[in-house]
């Protein structure tokens, strides 16, 4: 419900404030040298799948930055697990008909594993509560110390845990603890997919970030700290192009509260309808090279549409992305890690997508990568 929604909102914007994102920055980057290593199986080994190794680096992320050290590692994988198989639950759902009606549904096979699913989220969820209330017994929150003696960032469920008193409820809480961790890693996961295979299908695209990089990182392969974030802007300009050229959440639902004129049609209020974001991204006003993969139009205004709307890629109104900084700083994190250390090689025009909860690619999305200090 919009009260619903409007109330949690406010309660939780703080917790997206850019001190405590910075404090997050010791985990992008150890994440990103996590990648790295990883990734140095495939080196020279012809094409792979990538998205595998992202989406788990970025899941890892965002239990990191949400819970801490309140979810061991086998709570977390089983955590994924679950909410992966339950996302799919509904997009099976979805594609068969037949299983709409609740009587039909609530006798499936699907909607058995679905419950399933959902008894393991909420056991990992009031695990996490308790622990969590047992630390603040125990500690201040503002004395926390991490295992080797330093100051302890504040995570996401910290600052819910803040707001315990009477304000949210531990459905409350355990509802927005799986929103933010599933809209925490999958969007960010897949934009950073999508913009590997792009900058390596675009060599030109590829040698200005690695110019930019060295410059940024004085030829180093240093952690990335605050200040270089505003630096790195040809990246960002990357990652926006990216989120353009493939609209991560291709269309959103909106409830209709009051009659909207059209050009050629009236909404009536009390319906709901879809919007197509995609095609905003896809449409004419971005110019006559809408269809190409141009970067460099973010870095310059008078190349862009004249209407402040046009680019949704993180949804827009009210309910825009409440974790946009958090996704552009934890992308570029990783980016200016993984392209310091390796040269990609793919090709876009062989992606095939399909519609899922986002727009994900079916096949064709991988790419060979060599390191550079072999180069």
């Amino acid at each position: 419900m919009a009260s619903t929604w409007k109330r949690h909102r406010k309660l939780i914007n703080p917790s997206f404030n850019q001190q405590i994102l910075d404090g997050f920055i010791p985990i992008f980057n150890k994440q990103a040298r996590r990648i790295i290593s990883q990734l140095q199986v495939e080196v020279d080994k012809g094409s792979f799948d990538h998205s595998q190794y992202v989406r788990q680096n970025f899941m890892e992320t965002i239990c990191l930055t949400a819970l801490d050290d309140s979810i061991d590692a086998d709570e977390a994988v089983s955590y994924v697990k679950s909410f992966e198989t339950y996302m799919n639950c509904n997009i099976c759902r979805f594609h068969r008909v037949w299983l709409y009606p609740e009587q039909l549904y609530k006798f499936s096979n699907i909607k058995k594993r679905q419950d399933k699913c959902v008894e393991v989220l909420h056991r990992v969820c009031d695990s996490v509560l308790q622990k969590k209330r047992a630390q603040r017994k125990q500690t201040k929150s503002s004395e926390w110390k991490d295992k080797n003696g330093g100051a302890k960032p504040k995570v996401f469920m910290d600052l819910l845990m803040e707001l315990d008193e009477g304000q949210l409820t531990d459905r409350e809480i355990r509802d927005e603890m799986n929103t933010i961790i599933m809209a925490g890693h999958d969007t960010s996961a897949n934009v950073t997919i999508f913009a590997m295979v792009l900058i390596g299908s675009h060599p030109p695209v590829q040698a200005k970030i690695y110019e930019e990089l060295q410059e940024v990182f004085g030829g180093t392969d240093r952690d990335i700290e605050k200040q270089d974030f505003s630096r790195l802007v040809y990246l960002e300009a990357v990652l926006k192009e990216t989120m353009r050229y493939y609209v991560m959440a291709p269309f959103v639902g909106r409830y209709i509260d009051q009659d909207v004129k059209l050009k050629n049609c009236t909404l009536k209020a009390g319906n709901n309808c879809m919007l197509l974001l995609y095609g905003i991204h896809r449409n004419p006003m971005w110019g006559p090279d809408v269809n190409e993969f141009r970067p460099e139009r973010w870095l310059d205004p008078a190349t862009l549409p004249k209407n402040p709307n046009a680019f949704v890629g993180f949804s827009l109104g009210k309910r825009n992305c409440i974790g946009k900084a958090y996704a552009m700083m934890s992308m570029k994190a990783l980016l200016s890690h993984v392209l310091r250390r390796y040269r990609l090689r793919a090709d876009h025009r062989q992606l095939v997508l399909k519609l899922d909860v986002l727009l994900k690619p079916v096949t064709g999305h991988f790419v060979s990568i060599q390191d550079r200090l072999n180069i």
